[in-house]
C-alpha cells in the first residue's frame, strides 16, 4: 500500500495566539517531511529536550503544525535506500529530528537514511527507547572518559543530577563495568532506587551547588559525569584527581560556568564536551553495541515507566522541574 494513502496518529504542535497547544491528531502521510525511510514507529521516549520543545522554550521549534519526539525505535516501511529494507528494524536519536523536522511521537516517520542506526537484536524496541537519547549520551559520556584513561579501580567516579534519565543509565554502566560510583542528588528519597543501579553512595546535591569558594577544593573524583551544569560543574573541576576528567552533557542547572582555569593548569584535568545530536555514525554504532552488551536489562527496567502520547503535555513540566526517576518510554500506538 502507498503510505501516501494512509493516515497515522500523531501528537500534534499548534502555535495558537502564541501558546503552544498540543492534540492527538490523525495525520495524511503525504505530510511527512522528504527522506528516504519510512518508520512504523513503535515507541519513543521523553527527555529533558522533549520537555522543552512541548512547552516552547527555547525556541527549539520555529515551524507548526508539528510532531516532536527527539527519538524513535520501530520498523522500516518503506525505504528508497539500499542501506535498508522494510522489515529491519532501526533506532533513531539527534539530527535535531523533533526540532527541525518531524520527529517520534507519532505512528510514522520519515528520515533521511544516515540519521539511523539497526538496533541491536540484543534490544527490544522497547528497551532501545527505555535507552533513548538519555541513555545513549550517558553511554557516549562513559567512551570518552574510557578514551582519556578512566579504568576501574582508579577511585570514586561522581554522577549528578543521578535520578534522572542520563544519570540513572551512567549510574548503572560506570557500576556495571566495575567502578565506585557516587550518585549526587537533590533527592534523597531515591537512595534505595540509586543503589539498586549500583550507585555505592549518595551525595546531596546542595554540597556542588553553591559557586566554588576556591580554585582547587582536595582530590577527590577519578571522573565525572556532569548533567547539571552551572556551579555543579564548577564546582566538580575543583575535586577532579589529577589528569581526570569530566564529561558534561547536560544543564538542568544552568547553562553558565563560571570557573577557575587553575585545575586544566596544575592539575592537567580534562573537560569533556559530550554531543549526542550529530554524533557521526560510527561513533553511534558503537555506543549501541556497548549498550546492548554493558546495559543490565533488568535495572534498565526498573528505572522505566511506559506512557500514552496522551501523558505527554503532563509530564513535560515535571521532567523540566526535574520531578521525573528514570526514564519514560512512549507507547505511540497507546
Amino acid at each position: 500500500m502507498n503510505d501516501n494513502m494512509t493516515k497515522f496518529r500523531a501528537l500534534v504542535l499548534h502555535e495558537e495566539g502564541g501558546k503552544l497547544v498540543p492534540r492527538i491528531e490523525a495525520v495524511d502521510a503525504a505530510r511527512l517531511p522528504a527522506g528516504e525511510v519510512t518508520v512504523a514507529v513503535e515507541y519513543s521516549t521523553l527527555n529533558y529536550k522533549d520537555g522543552m520543545i512541548l512547552q516552547g522554550i527555547g525556541r527549539l521549534v520555529r515551524n507548526f503544525p508539528h510532531v516532536p519526539g527527539i527519538d524513535f525505535a520501530g520498523i522500516v516501511e518503506r525505504s528508497e535506500s539500499p542501506e535498508f529494507k522494510p522489515g529491519d528494524p532501526v533506532v533513531l536519536t539527534g539530527w535535531r529530528v523533533g526540532e527541525a523536522q518531524w520527529g517520534g511521537y507519532a505512528e510514522k516517520a520519515r528520515v533521511k537514511a544516515s540519521y539511523l542506526v539497526r538496533r541491536p537484536r540484543e534490544l527490544s524496541a522497547r528497551h532501545a527507547m527505555a535507552i533513548g537519547t538519555a541513555g545513549f549520551t550517558a553511554m557516549l559520556a562513559v567512551m570518552a572518559l574510557e578514551r582519556h584513561g578512566l579504568q576501574p579501580g582508579t577511585g570514586e567516579v561522581l554522577v549528578t543530577g543521578a535520578a534522572g534519565g542520563v544519570g540513572s543509565v551512567a549510574v548503572t554502566l560506570l557500576s556495571q563495568l566495575g567502578h565506585r560510583v557516587i550518585a549526587s542528588t537533590g533527592r534523597p528519597e531515591q537512595r534505595e532506587y540509586l543503589t539498586g543501579l549500583g550507585a555505592a553512595d549518595l551525595l546531596d546535591r546542595a554540597t556542588l551547588a553553591a559557586q566554588p569558594s576556591r580554585p582547587l577544593d582536595s582530590e577527590r573524583w577519578a571522573g565525572a559525569i556532569d548533567a547539571v551544569g552551572g556551579t555543579t560543574l564548577a564546582s566538580v573541576l575543583t575535586q577532579l584527581k589529577y589528569r581526570a576528567s569530566l564529561a558534561a552533557c547536560g544543564l538542568a542547572g544552568g547553562s553558565g560556568l563560571q570557573a577557575s582555569v587553575i585545575p586544566f593548569l596544575l592539575r592537567g584535568v580534562n573537560l569533556l564536551g559530550i554531543d549526542s545530536v550529530m554524533c557521526p555514525l560510527r561513533e553511534r554504532v558503537e555506543a549501541w553495541r556497548r549498550l546492548a552488551r554493558d546495559l543490565p536489562l533488568d535495572k534498565l527496567d526498573r528505572m522505566t515507566s511506559t506512557v500514552p502520547l496522551t501523558a505527554l503535555p503532563e509530564l513535560a513540566p515535571k521532567i523540566l522541574a526535574g520531578r521525573i526517576r528514570g526514564r519514560i518510554v512512549v507507547d505511540v500506538t497507546a
